[in-house]
């Protein structure tokens, strides 16, 4: 399975931004993760093939996750941006839906999209 990422960008705090990640193929669960500079990568926000969904802490109530099972894809609705948010989002996806908060937990990974907040 191979994934494209896309939608990253500029944009000013307090904005929203949306991200989409096209799957080859089908997938159980999906997920989002971002690593900011310096910093490792880390949990954003997984959902399941119908269509649960489990957040990080730090994006609850202003990030959406998403997905179009018909078109393999997922999305990530990010509003209410803060500049801590900038990092490199990169997307995964796995045929079990164990672990989905983990590194370990996905398959397959595709190349991470740049979204940039200023304030």
């Amino acid at each position: 399975v191979q994934l494209q990422a896309y939608g990253g960008g500029l944009v000013q705090a307090g904005g929203s931004l949306r991200l989409s990640c096209a799957a080859s193929g089908r997938t159980f669960s999906m997920g989002w993760f971002r690593q900011a500079p310096g910093k490792e990568r880390e949990f954003v926000a997984a959902i399941w093939s119908g269509g649960s969904t489990f957040y990080a802490d730090s994006v609850k109530g202003r990030f959406t996750i998403s997905r179009d099972n018909a078109k393999n894809t997922v999305y990530l609705q990010m509003n209410s941006l803060k500049p801590e948010d900038t990092a490199v989002y990169s997307c995964a996806a796995a045929y079990s839906g164990s672990s989905v908060s983990t590194e370990s937990g996905y398959d397959y990974w595709g190349q991470g999209t740049l979204v940039t907040v200023s304030s």
